[in-house]
C-alpha cells in the first residue's frame, strides 16, 4: 500500500526501552571485553618473570598438578601480587565511580578529595613515629581514611552536602594531611624514610598471601553492599530536590554510599598504598566505553582492575627499569586531570 503524502512518520513503539536495551547490550559487551583483557593480563603476569614459565606449567600449578618449583613461584611470588592488583584496582575504580556519580563532579574521587591523603598520613605516622609495620600499618591506613572522610563530611555539612563544597573541603584537608606526611619524612632516618616513600608511591611489591586475605574478604563483602546502595545513584544524579520527589532518602543514601566507597578505597590503599589516579580515571573511561551516563559501578571496577594490573605488568617487565605501579598510574592520570581542568575552564569562559 502506498503511503499517504504528508502522513506522520511512524515512531518506535518504545524508544526509551530501545535506548536502554542498546546501552545494556553495550555495557555487557564492554564488561566481557574487559574480562577477556583481565584474564590475558592475569596469565601473562603468571608466565612472565625472571624465571619464565610455560602456560602449561601455570595451568598445572593452578589445578594442583605442578612441580614444587613452579608452585613456589606462582603461589608464593606471582599469584598474590596479581590478585592484589586486580582487587585493589577494582576497589579503587568502583569507589571513584561512586563518589563522582553521587556528587556529580568528575573531580570527586578519593585520591583528589583527601581520603587517600588521610590513609597516607596515618600509615606514615605508624611507620615513622611509632616504628610499626605489617598489618598494623595497613590497619592504620584504613582507620586514617575513615576518620578523614568523617572530618571532611562534617566540615562540608551545611544542611546537606553539596558536591563542590565537599570537593573543596577535601582538597584543603588533603593538603594539610600531606604537609604532615612531608614533616614526618623530613624528620625520619634515611632508611625509614625510604620504606615510607615506597609505600607512598603505591606499590604491589609487598603483596603476599597474608595481605591478600583481608583484602579479598572486605572486597567480597563491600562490593555487593555498594551495588545495593548504588541503586539510588540514578536519583541522586538528578539533584537533591528531584531525588527527594522520587522518594530517595538523599542524606541517608549519600552517607551509605560514601561509607561503602570509603571502605573500598581504604582497604585498597592499606594494601598497596595510595595508587594515584586509578579511582579518578576509571569512571570516565568506563562511561566512555559503555556510552552511558549512569554510574556503571561494575565496568568502572573492571577498568580500575585493568589499569592497575597492566600498569604493574608494564612497570615490572616492559620498561628498562622496574617502577612501582603508582608511578605508571600517575603518568596516565595526571595528564587527564590537566585536560579536565582545561576543559572546565574553557566551558566556564564560554558561559561567561
Amino acid at each position: 500500500m502506498t503511503a499517504v503524502r504528508g502522513a506522520p512518520t511512524a515512531l518506535p513503539a518504545d524508544p526509551v526501552r530501545a535506548v536502554r536495551r542498546t546501552l545494556r547490550r553495550r555495557t555487557v559487551l564492554t564488561c566481557a571485553g574487559l574480562l577477556v583483557l583481565l584474564v590475558a593480563a592475569f596469565l601473562a603476569s603468571l608466565v612472565v618473570g625472571d624465571f619464565p614459565l610455560g602456560l602449561g606449567d601455570v595451568v598445572a600449578s593452578l589445578t594442583g598438578r605442578g612441580s614444587r618449583a613452579a608452585d613456589f613461584i606462582i603461589y608464593d611470588l606471582r599469584l598474590p601480587r596479581v590478585l592484589s592488583g586486580l582487587l585493589v584496582g577494582f576497589a579503587l575504580g568502583m569507589a571513584g565511580a561512586v563518589f563522582q556519580t553521587m556528587l556529580r563532579n568528575p573531580l570527586a574521587s578519593p585520591d583528589i578529595i583527601g581520603i587517600t591523603a588521610g590513609a597516607s598520613a596515618a600509615a606514615v605516622t605508624a611507620l615513622l613515629l611509632f616504628g610499626l609495620s605489617g598489618v598494623v600499618v595497613a590497619a592504620s591506613a584504613f582507620g586514617g581514611a575513615l576518620l578523614t572522610t568523617l572530618l571532611i563530611y562534617l566540615l562540608a555539612w551545611r544542611q546537606g552536602v553539596a558536591g563542590t563544597r565537599l570537593v573543596l573541603v577535601g582538597i584543603g584537608v588533603g593538603a594539610v594531611l600531606l604537609s604532615v606526611v612531608d614533616f614526618l619524612m623530613t624528620r625520619a632516618q634515611v632508611d625509614d624514610a625510604q620504606v615510607a616513600l615506597v609505600w607512598l608511591t603505591g606499590s604491589l611489591n609487598g603483596a603476599d598471601a597474608a595481605a591478600l586475605r583481608p583484602l579479598a574478604v572486605l572486597v567480597v563483602v563491600v562490593v555487593p553492599l555498594s551495588l545495593w546502595a548504588g541503586r539510588t545513584l540514578g536519583g541522586l544524579q538528578l539533584g537533591d530536590d528531584t531525588a527527594r520527589a522520587l522518594g530517595v532518602g538523599v542524606e541517608r543514601s549519600r552517607l551509605l554510599l560514601m561509607l561503602f566507597a570509603v571502605a573500598l578505597a581504604a582497604v585498597a590503599t592499606s594494601v598497596a598504598g595510595p595508587v594515584g589516579f586509578v579511582a579518578f580515571v576509571s569512571g570516565p573511561i568506563s562511561r566512555r566505553l559503555t556510552g552511558g551516563a549512569g554510574a556503571g559501578l561494575v565496568p568502572a571496577g573492571l577498568v580500575g582492575a585493568a589499569v592497575v594490573t597492566l600498569a604493574d605488568f608494564a612497570g615490572q617487565h616492559l620498561l628498562p627499569l622496574q617502577l612501582p605501579v603508582g608511578v605508571l598510574t600517575a603518568a596516565v592520570g595526571a595528564p587527564y586531570l590537566i585536560y579536565l581542568l582545561l576543559r572546565t575552564n574553557a566551558a566556564s569562559a564560554r558561559k561567561g
